[in-house]
C-alpha cells in the first residue's frame, strides 16, 4: 500500500475511530425514527457520517497525489499536554475534588486557570494577555451560563466554615 499523503491517511483513519466509537455508543440508547427520535438517534447518525468522512479522506490520502507526500511532522507534546491539563484542572476547579479536600472554587476561577494554564501551551507567555483574555471569558461565561441560562452552580469559591 503506497500512501500518498500521512497527514490525510491517519486523519482519515482519527474520523473513522471517532465515528465508529459514537455510532457504537449510540447503540446502547434507543434510536427511533426520524419522526420521533431517541436519545441514540444524533449520536449515531453523527458517528455513521463521520466514519464515512474518514473513509473518503483515507481513499484520497491512497489514490491522490500530493507533491511533497505531506509527511508527518514532529508531535506538539507541549500544546497537548497544557491543553488537556487546563481542561482537567478547569473541570476540578468547577466541582472540586473530595477525595483530595478541594473545595469548588467556582467558574470565575476556574476560567482564570483554565485560561493561564492554556496559555503556556503557546511559544510565549505574556501575563497582561493572559489576564485580559481570562477576564473577558469570565465576564462572557458569568452572563451567559448564569444569567441567561439560569445554570445553578457555583460563581466563586464555596468553602465549608463560611
Amino acid at each position: 500500500m503506497n500512501i500518498k499523503s500521512q497527514k490525510d491517511f491517519f486523519s482519515g483513519l482519527m474520523f473513522m475511530g471517532v465515528g465508529v466509537a459514537f455510532a457504537w455508543g449510540a447503540s446502547n440508547y434507543t434510536i427511533g425514527n426520524g419522526a420521533r427520535m431517541g436519545p441514540g438517534y444524533f449520536p449515531l447518525a453523527l458517528g455513521v457520517l463521520l466514519a464515512i468522512l474518514g473513509s473518503v479522506i483515507t481513499f484520497k490520502a491512497l489514490v491522490v497525489e500530493t507533491v511533497d507526500g505531506d509527511r508527518i511532522g514532529t508531535f506538539a507534546w507541549k500544546p497537548l499536554i497544557f491543553i488537556i491539563l487546563a481542561n482537567l484542572v478547569f473541570g476540578a476547579m468547577i466541582g472540586g475534588l473530595p477525595s483530595i479536600h478541594l473545595p469548588p472554587m467556582g467558574l470565575i476561577a476556574g476560567i482564570y486557570a483554565l485560561t493561564f494554564i492554556a496559555c503556556l501551551a503557546g511559544d510565549k507567555f505574556i501575563l497582561k494577555e493572559a489576564v485580559v483574555l481570562g477576564t473577558i471569558l469570565a465576564i462572557m461565561s458569568y452572563f451567559a451560563f448564569i444569567k441567561l441560562l439560569n445554570l445553578q452552580f457555583p460563581v466563586w469559591p464555596v468553602f465549608a466554615g463560611v
